[in-house]
């Protein structure tokens, strides 16, 4: 056996613990750190090749982990911005330079320029519903924006669709077509009556009289009119005649839709193109009933707090009461999260080993859901990282002694002539 060889394996044992230690020391550090996840030393052997009748000894080889994929406990705040994940998807943040990285730490906050930020400057990334509905970029992070928030003055925004459900009587006697309120008569008959707000391009209210006339057997006629243009005292003639008109067929047996008609298309008086779904309309053995009804749209208004879904939709709620999308947060996950390159600030980027990043929304596939009012502590444990600190020192003390063991035998060695 090569006295210079045990002497460089107690080296390398020595530095393995070192290793072990140094992440003890930032696990115990980042304990109370926001989504930290803990890293840990994993040690494999170097053998050297040997010969008959003579041992070469090797060492030790240290490769560090990080235990991403396993959670911490989620601790409830009073903050909307604070955000965590329910499940094993990353937030999507960039730097001040607009690289993106991945993150667990979501202790939010808005800067000076309204965007959210975390406790390392990273912000948040999300897409926005400025042109609609949008839709998530599998492969690459395209599309994603800071996500802003920030009240520049009032904002209106016009009507262009609402919901109505509700049961029609099915007992209901038919108006003969020339008294329907499509014709805009004087004499115009109908069964039931309900009105709506909607708001126009300036965010004024406009009330929508909406009349529900039977016409014969599992059919009915929706007739929408502007209010604002009704005779006095008898509403009909209305100035300008019907906003929208569409007839509905019902099954008489179940009383639901089965016709293809199922809302009605108008402009709302200066305003946009509008479209009332009633697809869950019924027609029942009972009387007329509105179970819900819902537009969107909003009067000219601040915005007045922010709320956030589970899905990752983030809403502005104005003081009218009213809400709005203004983005949708992704969430990325990984093949490998513990093969995650982990860079400082807590963030983390595609590593060689940890597979190809993908880029979907909440309650997709293994992202989970989004939790506002919640942060993610740090996956830390104390009383095991103290464990590990005290091994971790006694194994450095036994290699120190196999090295001062090989110098004491080296002087012996040197010392022969003597």
């Amino acid at each position: 056996m090569s006295l210079y060889g045990m002497m460089r394996t107690g080296v390398s044992g020595m530095n393995a613990q070192a290793n072990r230690l140094s992440t003890t020391a930032d696990n115990i550090a980042n304990s109370d750190t926001t989504g930290y996840k803990r890293s840990s030393a994993e040690f494999s052997t170097l053998i050297m090749p040997s010969t008959g009748g003579a041992y070469n000894s090797g060492g030790v080889t240290t490769t560090i982990r990080q235990a991403v994929s396993d959670p911490g406990v989620l601790q409830y705040t009073t903050s909307v911005s604070d955000l965590a994940v329910s499940g094993d998807g990353f937030f999507v943040v960039q730097d001040p330079s607009g690289t993106p990285f991945l993150t667990r730490a979501g202790a939010f906050v808005p800067d000076a320029q309204g965007r959210l930020v975390n406790a390392a400057g990273f912000q948040l990334m999300a897409y926005s519903y400025a042109n609609g509905v949008p839709a998530a970029t599998v492969n690459g992070f395209e599309g994603l924006e800071p996500v802003v928030i920030a009240d520049q003055g009032l904002t209106a925004t016009p009507s262009t669709e609402g919901t109505y459900s509700g049961n029609l009587p099915a007992g209901a006697t038919p108006v003969v077509a020339a008294n329907l309120p499509s014709t805009n008569s004087a004499g115009a008959q109908y069964t039931s009556k309900s009105s709506m707000v909607a708001y126009d391009n300036l965010g004024n209210k406009k009330l929508l009289d909406v009349y529900f006339t039977n016409t014969g057997t599992g059919t009915w006629e929706v007739s929408v009119f502007d209010q604002s243009k009704a005779t006095a005292g008898t509403s009909f003639p209305y100035t300008g005649g019907a906003l929208g008109t569409a007839n509905l067929t019902f099954d008489t047996t179940t009383g639901k839709l089965t016709g293809a008609v199922d809302s009605v298309s108008l402009t709302v008086p200066g305003g946009s193109a509008f479209s009332l779904d009633l697809s869950t309309l019924t027609q029942l053995g009972a009387g007329f009933t509105v179970s819900d009804a819902q537009v969107n749209g909003n009067a000219p208004s601040t915005i007045d707090k922010i709320q956030i879904s589970k899905d990752g939709t983030i809403y502005a709620q104005y003081k009218d009461g009213s809400t709005k999308p203004l983005y949708k947060i992704p969430l990325a996950d990984v093949q490998s999260p513990d093969q995650l390159k982990a860079l400082p600030g807590n963030v983390y980027a595609q590593g060689t080993e940890s597979g190809a990043i993908r880029v979907g929304f909440a309650n997709e596939g293994r992202a989970g859901s989004i939790i506002s009012g919640a942060l993610e502590n740090s996956n830390v444990d104390i009383a095991e990282e103290l464990t590990d600190m005290i091994a971790a020192q006694r194994s450095y003390t036994a290699n120190s002694k196999v090295f001062q063991t090989g110098s004491d035998l080296m002087d012996v060695l040197v010392n022969l002539k003597r």
